[in-house]
């Protein structure tokens, strides 16, 4: 609790200009956006060299230019910087995808070497376009898609952000599930 209520005052600080609050926000959530992104690059080929800490700072500095809508609370945070995570794979995914299909070489340093596996790059875009045609159906059940498999919000912080309760979370969770699952596999 300690550590939410410290979050929730440097992005109040943050959000009041104050820029060095933003990085004392990083050193106290880096853990937890590790493993964040622990959580997404474990979704990818087990033989495949992944880079969390590329995606964490990647994010970072994505947060850090930020300033259309502060951030208002350790919750928000996260579900925001979940969002940031999947739309840099995303990125990434149809870079790759864009390569296989005869795009231009370019040459990249290695803090920005790839973080998903071409294999799975399709898989993602797919996903992402899934979630994008969610959305435009049901709204809320596309954020809790985001916050539940992405940022890995529990059914409590999910309700809490949402404004809804957990058992709305619940249900909208279980039908995303399966309305996702329908929509990526329309053979089954």
């Amino acid at each position: 609790m300690e550590s939410a209520n410290q979050v929730t005052e440097l992005l109040v600080d943050w959000g009041n200009g104050n820029e060095a609050a933003f990085d004392g926000l990083f050193a106290v959530v880096y853990d937890e956006l590790r493993r964040l992104a622990s959580g997404y690059m474990r979704r990818e080929r087990s033989d495949h060299t992944l880079q969390t800490t590329a995606l964490v700072h990647e994010a970072y500095l994505k947060l850090v230019k930020q300033s259309d809508s502060p951030l208002q609370s350790r919750i928000h945070f996260f579900a925001v910087a979940a969002k940031v995570m999947r739309q840099i794979l995303i990125d990434h995914a149809r870079a790759r995808q864009y390569e296989k299909r005869g795009g231009g070489e370019q040459r990249i340093s290695l803090d920005e070497a790839a973080i998903i596996s071409a294999d799975r790059a399709e898989e993602l875009v797919a996903l992402d376009e899934a979630l994008t045609e969610l959305a435009e159906i049901d709204r809320r059940q596309s954020q809790i898609v985001e916050m539940r498999y992405f940022a890995g919000l529990t059914i409590a912080e999910t309700a809490a952000f949402l404004k809804v309760s957990p058992d709305t979370v619940t249900r909208d969770w279980n039908m995303s599930k399966a309305w996702l699952y329908r929509r990526l596999n329309p053979a089954e």
